[in-house]
């Protein structure tokens, strides 16, 4: 596999399952130092083994990311470790809340935006000034297409990844000049996170290829829009979801 990341460090955020491992396994395979952020530490340990097979400069930090003061820690120690952070992926979220809106309590609203919102917005800012003063970084956010859509009985998670999607677009704008690049993906459904095979797919009636994406496939995607490749691409949403249906 092309080495393409030798010499890049990227700190993933809810790294030790689904897309986030995913995601990290495959910069470890292409060569990066990898960070891995979650505020799950027995999991985290999981996946800082798998890494560990790929790449010896792999560093688990346990982080909750709605908690500005360990987000700064967090990043303050990857750079100490690494000296700079190349490329942030924002995937760290809550997504369970299968509740209509008008019975979902305002502190569950405050933890979704903590969360998902916040926790984007934290390691960003954390991440920002290094990028700006290197003159090259790449931040992939993931939302979702909920935050397109809009999800029924999921109004908290859709709401903020829809701000995830509109912060991607106009922080692409604010660093554009400085050689930083801010993009988002949008997955449609994805195999379970539980499920330790990144490759895997089921069945699926939401999206006309009838089956579900993979942690895989967006770990690809996210991989593609931290390259090189793409370095005049930015404020992009981009959905990989199958051809979704709007259901």
């Amino acid at each position: 596999m092309k080495m393409e990341f030798s010499g890049k460090t990227v700190l993933i955020t809810g790294a030790a399952v689904g897309i986030g491992r995913a995601t990290a396994l495959r910069f470890a395979q292409k060569g990066a130092a990898v960070v891995l952020a979650d505020i799950d530490e027995e999991k985290l340990a999981a996946a800082k083994e798998e890494v560990a097979a790929f790449t010896p400069e792999v560093l688990a930090l346990t982080c909750d990311v709605s908690n500005a003061q360990q987000v700064d820690c967090t990043v303050k120690t990857a750079l100490a470790r690494f000296g700079k952070i190349d490329i942030l992926v924002n995937n760290a979220a809550l997504w369970r809340g299968d509740r209509l809106f008008i019975d979902t309590p305002i502190d569950l609203w405050q933890t979704f935006l903590n969360v998902n919102l916040m926790g984007t917005v934290y390691f960003s800012r954390s991440v920002l000034p290094q990028m700006i003063a290197s003159r090259w970084g790449r931040i992939v956010n993931v939302a979702s297409v909920a935050g397109v859509y809009g999800k029924p009985q999921m109004a908290a998670y859709s709401a903020t990844k829809a701000a995830v999607i509109a912060l991607t677009k106009a922080l692409a704008k604010e660093t554009a000049a400085y050689g930083v690049t801010v993009n988002s993906v949008s997955p449609g459904t994805v195999t379970d996170s539980g499920d330790p095979d990144p490759h895997a797919s089921t069945p699926s009636s939401l999206c006309y290829m009838g089956r579900t994406g993979t942690d895989s496939e967006n770990a690809n995607l996210i991989c593609f829009l931290a390259g090189e490749e793409t370095a005049y691409l930015s404020g992009q949403n981009i959905q990989l979801d199958g051809c979704r249906k709007i259901i």
